[in-house]
């Protein structure tokens, strides 16, 4: 069965989302953002979600983690919790 590994940052709007993929896009370490910014409970652990498989998060976020690039943030990505940058950090098919 899949398995992936992925961090995210959780904020309300698009706009705040496309500030920060530009700023981790600019050389800004995306732990530390996802500490500041994140609404999520894994902020703490710089958006940090561990290993997972398909179906245990919403679909639009499983959409881009088990098709995404490794190690590229993928986003805004919009769910029912608000807008998501998402990087997938291992995966295993």
């Amino acid at each position: 069965m899949a398995r992936a590994t992925a961090r995210h940052i959780l904020v309300k709007t698009e706009a705040e989302a496309l500030q920060l993929k530009e700023q981790i896009e600019g050389g800004a370490d995306f732990a530390e953002l996802a500490k500041k910014h994140s609404s999520c409970p894994s902020s703490r652990d710089g958006g940090n979600l561990g290993s997972f498989g398909p179906g245990q998060m919403v679909p639009e976020f499983d959409q881009v983690v088990f098709s995404a690039p490794i190690n590229e943030v993928q986003g805004p990505v919009k769910t029912q919790f608000g807008m998501h940058l998402i990087e997938v950090t291992s995966r295993q098919d």
